[in-house]
């Protein structure tokens, strides 16, 4: 009842104090993109990539540096996640490519670590799916990407409306099937491949009277380009809106996804070049149960406000066992017991709630009609670990351990926050947008963290740590022509101490008792736009200071590891996108397109300052390649369509010290460059009807991207080599 006022009262505040225009004013001379529904965009573009429009639903896009991804017009691998191939238009972006099923999707951007995008605010239909958004931001569970319509992508400013990360956001938008306009609507997707590669992804929708409603299933499973790779993967989803007016819509929605794959472990760098395939490791599985409900309500109050509340959740189980020594170490049966060592299980469990509600106006300042948004945000998650189990000797997947977990620890994590974001019409061409961001913040720790050789228990430091502050930032935008404008923005973004700085074995290590979040800054400055309809171009560059680092370091002469803040990185850099279409600009041909595009980030990211006991001030910051180049040719002729593209990127280092040599268990080294090429066609024999084919890293790259210290690993995780898929469609 309390959290039903607190909303109630919101919306009457915002509504009457902000909506100070005069009703009776009907000129508006002022050029304004506002979109209410963005499916309009990916519906009738047949282009995969589109800058975001100003305004869409509750949210403010302008000033930001954005982008959508209409996955129905992705020319590329789709069915095993084939992120270097869907975001091959966005600049910039390294991606992990360490597992082949496409489950663990990692990616990152301007310096920051690919793990499990960890950098990003990861979200579905606009809420949280990651583990912990604050505590333990990774995002082990992502939507498969056929299921996916958009994905929205936006960086620097977009921390004020969104909270965490210094990455910006990425937004998985699912099909809803709301172009559907009769009762019943059926569509499928059959894919084979390589490997033993197989999905399908069958969905129904409907629209009966005031009810529309949409559901998938999507199977995938495969036996993986290495050894012991094997996988599959399960996803349901439904959702059912009900519009009680042509204003007001109830929509409640859940997903239930279960995968599970087995880990072939990593390698060394002499076992690469000897035969990447190869695994030593049969007996490590990983396996990731996730459900995703969510109420969402719609209100289009008037004319000129619009009200969204999603009430969500995240219920999710992840599950490891296996043997993870050192791939230096042979996983071998044990001659005294005639049977394999005993594996080690890991379970986690998150249970998280939240609630966003957020308001949009628009009002006049003088004869200039102004946009305002604001929003709160109330948030708890419960984290609960077990680690460190004594596992079966089998090979099979289970989580059967003998005795306790050493580990069996709980973290707590609860958020309050509130944002505004104003767009100031200055004249009909220059805007000014302004935003702040509210957080308060408060994470906990308790529980066992092991025990002592004596049999004792070792519990955990008691950690708490409470926070509030307040974010700012400040975009611009500047319309050169009506398709073309220079933008830029500068914005404050701040990550939270993580689940594991509060998890330090007291025995050996010490946690800082003036432990800070990470806290630093973007700024964006760019020209971006459209020529007619056959040039479309975004270039920029940019800047993020990265401060408060969290590492960990032995202090001089002690005997303990402490747990602080390391030092600062600084990265800066370029990102440019243009794409180039000959067919619609020299001739007047409605049959045939060829289409060049090209993608290029320039990244300059070192460690600027350091710790009074670390040595880090003047190098390189881990897992970020200076040049990353993507680039391609698409040339179709009425319903066929073909495209080659290539990824190169350079090299990089995988840990602080740059490390050059290789360790003998490829745990540390450098990360050598690398480039692929892609091939994917497609034919639409009818709107209804369609064919799909694709051969991915043509000319079969020996490479990898991930050096791991720990899971997966430990070592250089190859990724994959040739392989190929194809795939029918229909919608009936």
């Amino acid at each position: 009842m309390r959290l039903r006022g607190i909303l109630v009262s919101l919306t009457v505040f915002i509504t009457n104090c902000l909506m100070a225009q005069n009703p009776t004013k009907e000129t508006d001379t002022t050029h304004i993109k506002n979109l209410p529904d963005v499916t309009v965009i990916g519906r009738n573009s047949k282009s995969d990539y589109q800058q975001m429009p100003e305004i869409v639903g509750t949210n403010i896009y302008a000033g930001k540096k954005n982008v959508l991804i209409v996955l129905d017009n992705v020319q590329g691998n789709v069915v095993t996640n084939n992120m270097r191939q869907v975001l091959a238009k966005v600049p910039g972006i390294h991606i992990w490519e360490s597992d082949p099923s496409g489950i663990q999707i990692g990616i990152a951007a301007r310096g920051l670590s690919p793990n499990r995008s960890w950098e990003f605010n990861v979200r579905q239909n606009g809420y949280d799916i990651a583990a912990d958004p604050f505590g333990y931001p990774e995002a082990y569970y992502n939507p498969q990407l056929q299921a996916v319509q958009r994905i929205e992508i936006v960086r620097g400013q977009g921390s004020l409306q969104y909270g965490p990360q210094f990455g910006g956001l990425v937004n998985y938008i699912l099909r809803n099937g709301s172009e559907i306009n009769k009762p019943i609507e059926f569509e499928t997707q059959q894919t084979i491949g390589s490997n033993g590669l197989f999905n399908s992804f069958n969905a129904i929708g409907g629209k009966k009277g005031k009810i529309h409603y949409y559901a998938f299933f999507d199977h995938r499973n495969g036996d993986g380009w290495r050894q012991n790779s094997q996988y599959y993967t399960n996803a349901a989803y439904g959702t059912v809106t009900y519009n009680f007016t042509d204003k007001f819509s109830l929509t409640a929605e859940v997903m239930r996804s279960h995968i599970r794959s087995q880990q072939p472990g990593g390698l060394t760098d002499a076992q690469i070049k000897q035969d990447a395939q190869q695994s030593f490791r049969s007996r490590n599985w990983f396996d990731i149960t996730w459900t995703t409900p969510a109420l969402v309500v719609n209100y289009q109050i008037n004319e000129k406000t619009r009200w969204n509340t999603k009430l969500f959740g995240t219920i999710g189980d992840r599950n490891s066992v296996g043997f993870l020594q050192s791939i230096t170490t042979k996983d071998s049966i044990n001659a005294t017991t005639l049977t394999y060592n005993n594996r080690v299980v890991n379970l986690d469990q998150y249970r998280n709630y939240g609630l966003e509600s957020r308001i949009i106006t628009d009002y006049y300042l003088g004869k200039m009609k102004n946009t305002l948004s604001g929003g709160i945000r109330l948030y708890t998650g419960t984290t609960t670990r077990q680690a460190d189990g004594k596992g079966t000797t089998g090979t099979r997947y289970d989580v059967i351990i003998s005795g306790s977990y050493p580990r069996d620890i709980t973290f707590e994590s609860k958020n309050l926050a509130a944002f505004a974001e104003n767009i100031f019409r200055i004249t009909d061409k220059f805007l000014l947008i302004p935003g702040i961001r509210y957080e308060w913040l408060e994470g906990s720790s308790s529980g066992r963290n092991g025990y002592t050789s004596g049999g004792a228990e070792i519990i955990l430091q008691n950690i708490i740590r409470s926070r509030s502050f307040l974010l700012a930032g400040l975009g611009t935008e500047y319309h050169i022509t009506k398709s073309t404008e220079i933008y830029g923005n500068i914005s404050q973004a701040y990550r939270p101490i993580q689940f594991a700085n509060l998890q330090a074995p007291p025995t050996t290590d010490v946690v800082d008792p003036d432990l800070k979040d990470a806290k630093g800054y973007n700024i964006d400055l760019g020209y971006r736009g459209k020529v007619k309809y056959f040039l479309q171009f975004d270039v920029s560059g940019f800047y993020l200071q990265y401060n408060n680092r969290v590492g960990t370091i032995t202090p001089t002469g002690a005997t303990y590891r402490l747990i602080t803040n390391v030092g600062a990185s600084t990265s800066k850099g370029f990102e440019g996108y243009v794409e180039f279409n000959p067919i619609r600009a020299f001739t007047k041909s409605q049959h045939t397109d060829v289409i060049f595009f090209a993608s290029y980030g320039y990244t300059d990211a070192k460690y600027s300052g350091n710790h009074k006991d670390a040595n880090t001030k003047g190098k390189k910051v881990e897992n970020a390649p200076a040049n990353i180049f993507r680039g391609g040719i698409t040339a179709g002729y009425k319903g066929f369509l073909l495209t080659a593209q290539v990824s190169s990127v350079g090299e990089t280092f995988s840990d602080a010290n740059n490390t050059v040599a290789a360790s003998s268990n490829g745990n540390t080294g450098l990360i050598p460059s690398y480039t692929v090429t892609d091939l994917t066609a497609t034919y639409k024999f009818s709107k209804g009807l369609n064919l799909k084919a694709g051969i991915n890293n043509l000319f079969d790259e020996r490479y990898f991207t991930r050096r791991a210290g720990g899971y997966p690993g430990p070592g250089a995780l190859p990724a994959d080599g040739r392989n190929f898929f194809i795939s029918i469609g229909a919608k009936l």
